[in-house]
């Protein structure tokens, strides 16, 4: 049975691990190669630019934090967070900070009058019997606060069954209260925010084919027959993953005219590179003009490969874009089924246009059915399993398993205990 002694042993290794990973983050944070990780919203708006820029004198404060007294003063931003009204950090780090935060808010007003409740009424009517010690069960004295110490028929009970009913109550009212706020919060966020193509755009997947219509002209009469007066527009799917590599291709081959560009306006010489694999083997070329040739023959293969897929019908894939006059019809298009087959006309909100990994809209509904079928499954196995590693962190709950699991630990636990029962 967990005892007194075998609880703080669990909870001071908690609690060790909890500050460990608590100092990592804080110290990751504050590294200018990690400043777009953790600020990426600055960033977007313009209003915070990069530490690896700011011209520093040595090279490793491009990438590491030298400024000692930063790291004196890294739990800072915390108590000003906290305090920070709910419109302002909104402006600050978005809803999502903030509806985290309130989660937290959230279970300290649930939780805290609850835990003195209990300490007020529960413990005392537990503790005060000797049920446990009158079945000569094997028990501790953290079994003595449970319910278990109270003898089968007592009246007692009946402060249990209050108890719960006011927890229960209790707990309902202030999610009540939280999900109001909250529900309130988004409209004014949403009602605050410019508007964007996004929030009037619905993804439609799974177009059924017509051998009298294109997928375009099946679009468009679809929603102008079902959504008369909302339909605004809409912008069919094509399956360009060729172009996206050649356009990412050219990208990377401007990126690397811009550094030998650099080089040269820096050195005045001509820099040269290697034509073969990594640029690590072939022959030596001008690097500048090998670029630039690169780029004009991939600009042409970018040309070409855009007319072959707008010409092209089977580049053209069964989903689309569809625009709408008001997020009213918008939400409508998202939220509903289109038609008695659920397996045709899918629609679901668009996503923020950055946010939309194009290669993945050309995947069959079928081949994206049955991933998510492999994900759902393999999430499934990961969580059965995870409970070897869980099982492994409680034996670390008490000395002895300790001991069994780091047998090089057991000389500092054994005097751990004898200077422990030496003082009790």
């Amino acid at each position: 049975m967990a005892t007194i002694h075998d609880i703080a042993v669990g909870a001071a290794f908690n609690i060790v691990t909890a500050v460990a990973f608590l100092l990592l983050f804080a110290f990751l944070r504050l590294q200018p190669v990690n400043d777009r990780v953790y600020f990426p919203k600055w960033y977007l708006k313009g209003t915070r630019a990069s530490p690896a820029s700011a011209g520093a004198t040595v090279a490793a404060a491009k990438y590491i934090n030298l400024d000692i007294s930063s790291y004196l003063k890294f739990l800072s931003w915390m108590p000003a967070a906290l305090k920070m009204p709910d419109d302002e950090l909104i402006q600050h780090a978005g809803l999502d900070s903030v509806i985290y935060l309130r989660i937290y808010r959230t279970g300290l007003k649930i939780f805290v009058p609850i835990t003195i409740l209990a300490f007020a009424v529960l413990v005392p009517l537990n503790w005060t019997n000797d049920t446990l010690e009158s079945l000569k069960v094997v028990h501790s004295d953290i079994d003595k606060l449970s319910i278990s110490n109270i003898p089968y028929g007592s009246k007692r009970f009946i402060a249990h069954l209050v108890m719960a009913y006011v927890f229960t109550f209790w707990t309902c009212y202030v999610l009540m209260k939280e999900y109001q706020i909250v529900a309130k919060m988004r409209l004014r966020f949403l009602a605050s925010e410019k508007r964007r193509p996004d929030q009037f755009t619905v993804l439609v997947r799974n177009i059924p084919s017509d051998p009298d219509e294109s997928v375009s002209e099946l679009v468009e009469h679809f929603f102008l027959v079902n959504h008369p007066g909302h339909y605004l527009k809409h912008q069919v799917v094509y399956n360009t993953n060729k172009l996206a590599g050649l356009v990412e291709k050219k990208k990377q081959m401007q990126n690397w005219l811009d550094y030998y560009q650099l080089k040269f306006e820096r050195k005045a010489e001509r820099p040269t590179t290697k034509t073969g694999f990594f640029g690590c083997f072939g022959s030596d070329v001008d690097a500048i003009d090998y670029y630039k040739s690169e780029i004009e023959k991939i600009g042409k293969e970018e040309a070409e490969e855009h007319k072959k897929v707008m010409k092209d019908p089977k580049s053209i894939m069964p989903a689309a874009f569809v625009s709408f006059r008001s997020r009213w019809g918008a939400a409508v298009a998202a939220q509903t089924q289109q038609t008695s087959n659920p397996t045709v006309w899918l629609t679901e909100w668009a996503p923020e246009p950055r946010d939309v990994y194009w290669n993945n809209l050309s995947i069959p509904f079928v081949s994206l059915t049955v991933r998510r079928l492999i994900i759902g499954v393999a999430f499934f196995f990961l969580n059965f399993f995870y409970v070897i590693p869980i099982a492994f962190v409680q034996t670390l709950a008490n000395l002895e398993g300790i001991e069994k699991a780091l047998p090089f630990l057991e000389p500092f636990i054994e005097t751990l205990k004898d200077w422990y029962h030496s003082h009790h």
